[in-house]
């Protein structure tokens, strides 16, 4: 019997509601129960694949070539259960289908509304590709009294009428604010929040308080009082050191035992937790510290890199250091010398990211990395960028770019137009929609035997998530390989560039594909942890 359990946020946005459901979610895990977390967003775009990252954060490529919410990667990395398409809504999506619906006729020339059609077809996507999980946790984006959020509301408040309470929960993440001047927490929020809720008609059975200072047992009694909750169902979110000591906290707090306890489930063993301890432990407790310089796009947005940023964290984890990441503009490497911001730094990435605006910054980045022979990982764009500066000044060809950037006379890299997806051909052109057209999803590469790729991963043959429109130029390879830059992974029809290395640099990798959506805290990414071993090797040279 499946579950639901149905998350929602009140007061302000950021309040962490996609931390609250993972963690939630590991806990249940830790329990021995099978999860799946699901994210419904209310805005209006079909996905975030053509929002600015500025806006929206990250994209979070799942295997199957969704792009979705960052929250989805927080689910992964937590749980350790791959995201699906299905996992990850918008209000474009579900008022794109029900237009199709009835343009077909399906309705068979009812009158189209939000009740019953709209929220119908937001309960359908919640029951949707369920199998044998214990818990589906269903987070809905934006806060209470949203008016787009309004047919997201109306849905669950059903679906928690069909269900009943042994199979749905439903559980409120508000603010407790901390007013310094008057030295207390100030619980109004928290009622109001809910009351909101309740407006709606959905009563929540807990809520999550986050705030910088304990509550007390006043503020607890207040708010279950007038929340019209058990004070055990009051739980404390308090600001923690780490994301990763979230589910220890939320254990601490009584959380998942209330949980099992509205459902019924015994509560009475502690769940195995050691996992969380042991990360934990490394996160606190390093070794030593090196410094890593990302140069980026979107840098004055640190949530646009957030899977790249704990990408880091996990590979530290597993090399136990802590990684120092000093986030530096692109741009400011087209004005400066970039050994003026790179000098001190122990290794170099360059990001993804698309269009022209930093991109000579990223050149310049990859240029010092390689001949003052600092670590540099290259990933998507930066990749891109690296193999333009090699061919500029390996190759002989001074007028090598990507035509991502405009007419060049050797287009190193250009517009991908087609490939192959399992058995199918993919086709694009400059003329294509921008949402949901480029190389998405997971990939088999072939790794050249020997290489330094073949010797991270352990493997001649990987899979990996890709999120790109522009593509390495194969006709380039020849000449780039005989200045000195291997291409160690290919598609497996041999068309596609998938990996590039500097075999006597002592660490210089660019992939076309994006390994920091895949590494988790528990199982950090092989070609993460190798770069920060080699960033550790530098820093000893220092």
């Amino acid at each position: 019997m499946t579950r639901f359990i149905f998350i929602t946020g009140g007061v302000v946005s950021s309040l962490g509601k996609g931390l609250c459901a993972a963690s939630l979610g590991s806990l249940l895990q830790a329990r021995g129960y099978k999860v799946r977390l699901r994210k419904l967003d209310p805005y209006l775009n079909i996905d975030p694949g053509t929002m600015s990252p500025y806006q929206h954060g990250e994209v979070y490529v799942t295997e199957d070539g969704a792009e979705t919410d960052l929250d989805l990667g927080h689910y992964e990395r937590f749980t350790g259960v791959p995201s699906r398409s299905t996992d990850n809504v918008t209000t474009g999506q579900i008022y794109s289908k029900v237009l199709s619906r009835e343009r077909r006729g399906d309705y068979l020339g009812a009158t189209v509304q939000v009740i019953p059609h709209v929220t119908d077809a937001i309960k359908a996507f919640i029951h949707a590709d369920v199998e044998d999980e214990d818990f589906v946790i269903c987070e809905i984006g934006g806060t209470v009294g949203d008016i787009e959020g309004l047919p997201f509301l109306e849905a669950i408040r059903q679906l928690g009428n069909e269900l009943g309470s042994a199979r749905s929960l439903f559980l409120h993440v508000t603010l407790v604010p901390y007013i310094a001047s008057a030295g207390e927490l100030k619980t109004k929020p928290t009622q109001h929040s809910v009351k909101e809720l309740l407006g709606v008609g959905i009563q929540p059975d807990v809520v999550v308080c986050r705030s910088e200072e304990p509550l007390g047992r006043d503020a607890r009694r207040k708010i279950a009082l007038f929340c019209n909750i058990h004070e055990p169902s009051v739980i404390e979110a308090r600001d923690v050191d780490s994301i990763y000591a979230v589910p220890r906290s939320y254990h601490e707090e009584g959380l998942d035992t209330q949980v099992c306890g509205h459902f019924g489930l015994d509560a009475t063993a502690a769940p195995d937790l050691a996992m969380w301890d042991r990360v934990l432990d490394r996160v606190r407790h390093p070794d030593g510290a090196i410094t890593i310089g990302v140069v980026g796009k979107y840098t004055s947005l640190l949530d646009s890199y957030k899977s790249l940023a704990e990408a880091l964290v996990h590979a530290g984890i597993a090399n136990n250091v802590r990684v120092n990441v000093r986030w530096l503009d692109a741009e400011i490497f087209e004005r400066d010398d970039a050994a003026t911001h790179l000098e001190d730094v122990h290794a170099i990435l360059v990001p993804g990211g698309f269009g022209e605006r930093g991109a000579e910054g990223k050149v310049a980045a990859a240029h010092f990395a390689r001949v003052r022979k600092v670590p540099y990982f290259g990933i998507c764009f930066g990749m891109q960028m690296a193999v333009v500066e090699a061919a500029r000044n390996l190759a002989g060809l001074p007028e090598a770019g990507s035509t991502e950037l405009g007419p060049c006379n050797d287009p190193v890299v250009g517009l991908l137009t087609e490939w192959m997806r399992g058995e199918v051909v993919e086709r694009r052109t400059v003329h294509s929609d921008k949402g949901g057209t480029m190389r998405l999803g997971g990939y088999t590469a072939k790794l050249t035997p020997g290489s330094r790729v073949a010797e991270i991963y352990g493997a001649t043959e990987i899979v990996e998530r890709h999120r790109h429109r522009y593509e390495l130029n194969v006709n380039y390879r020849d000449t780039l390989e005989s200045a000195g830059m291997l291409f160690s992974g290919m598609s497996p029809d041999g068309e596609l560039p998938e990996i590039v290395e500097i075999p006597d640099h002592p660490w210089f990798v660019g992939v076309q594909f994006h390994p920091e959506l895949t590494s988790k805290p528990f199982a950090p990414h092989p070609l993460f942890t190798a770069f920060i071993r080699a960033a550790i090797e530098q820093s000893r040279l220092m």
